[in-house]
């Protein structure tokens, strides 16, 4: 096959990338480098098999040529990171939303399958005991800018069901629970990445609030192999599907499993959030997937732990 991988360059895009071109695919990259990053498709960019466009996907050129010759679609482009959201609120609310539309009217109108990464940010700060794919959506105020990457992914997901239901588009969506591992950097807000640089340095870990929140981590191999499989799967189209892990951790014992993994000398430190005396962020306490659906689907569930995912970023860091 000849897929397109829209934000191919970034974290999880390179792991996809990587994979396809391991099953023998010809892939297309397009990626404007915002927050991804050529080092992370360093290894296969020069392959015959793959071809890079350093372009964007509010660029209409840019995506007619990615899509020339185009059998399907991951689309995984999109502004990322509370803090880069919070801090460019309007370009990513474009990005997501404009660049979204932009790729869903180009290939419905090629009729190529499309899976669609969304996000569990569109569940909002719902903390129930698990989160399935039907569970309603809790969103703060909108003055809190936190939460318009969360509005932002419910409208990419409605406009790609409405094209699923109205064109009858093969549209596939996932929602990603906080995928880890190694590539990933902690420069927009991501938590673990920020605790293994810090704990590999003997440095403080930073713990923004009490600690007492809890996520749950996937590690990136698991993700990209739903991904895929998913992405191949007939009874997956029209439906959103969690991926995730749904072992949950507090942020304070994430520290301490850190430091403890790493037989680092560490210590903690607590801060406030950031921007929260501007009164435009918010966090929320916990979110948990069921995955029920996903395993009722394609028999999938995570296979990798939280210290494989530790120990997987900070070998990547020794070695970067």
């Amino acid at each position: 096959m000849r897929y397109l991988v829209t934000g191919g360059a970034g974290f999880i895009g390179g792991h996809v990338v990587e994979r396809l071109i391991a099953e023998a695919n010809e892939v297309v990259i397009l990626d404007d480098l915002t927050t991804g990053d050529v080092k992370n498709i360093k290894n296969f960019i020069a392959r015959k098999e793959v071809k890079f466009i350093n372009g964007s996907i509010l660029n209409s050129r840019d995506l007619d040529s990615a899509l020339e010759n185009v059998e399907r679609v991951i689309h995984l482009a999109a502004a990322v990171g509370v803090f880069n959201i919070v801090r460019f609120p309007f370009q990513s609310l474009k990005t997501n939303v404009i660049g979204t539309m932009n790729v869903l009217e180009r290939v419905s109108e090629r009729n190529i399958p499309i899976l669609l990464t969304s996000s569990s940010e569109v569940y909002g700060k719902n903390s129930a005991e698990q989160l399935s794919e039907e569970s309603d959506r809790v969103i703060g105020a909108p003055q809190k800018l936190r939460w318009s990457y969360s509005d932002s992914k419910a409208i990419d997901e409605a406009m790609a069901l409405s094209l699923h239901r109205e064109l009858n588009l093969e549209v596939r969506i996932v929602r990603l629970f906080n995928t880890v591992g190694p590539g990933q950097v902690g420069t927009y807000g991501m938590v673990l990445p920020r605790f293994v640089q810090a704990a590999l340095a003997n440095n403080k870990l930073e713990i923004y609030g009490s600690g007492a929140q809890t996520r749950c981590f996937l590690h990136v191999v698991d993700a990209v192999d739903a991904i895929l499989r998913v992405e191949k799967s007939l009874n997956t189209i029209g439906t959103p599907l969690n991926i995730g892990n749904s072992e949950e951790i507090s942020i304070l014992s994430l520290a301490h499993l850190v430091i403890k993994t790493l037989d680092s000398k560490s210590s903690i430190e607590f801060l406030d959030y950031p921007y929260s005396e501007r009164g435009i962020y918010e966090d929320m306490e916990r979110r948990v997937p069921d995955l029920t659906k996903i395993k009722d689907l394609i028999g999938w569930s995570p296979k990798k732990s939280l210290e494989d995912a530790i120990t997987d970023i900070a070998s990547f860091f020794k070695t970067n």
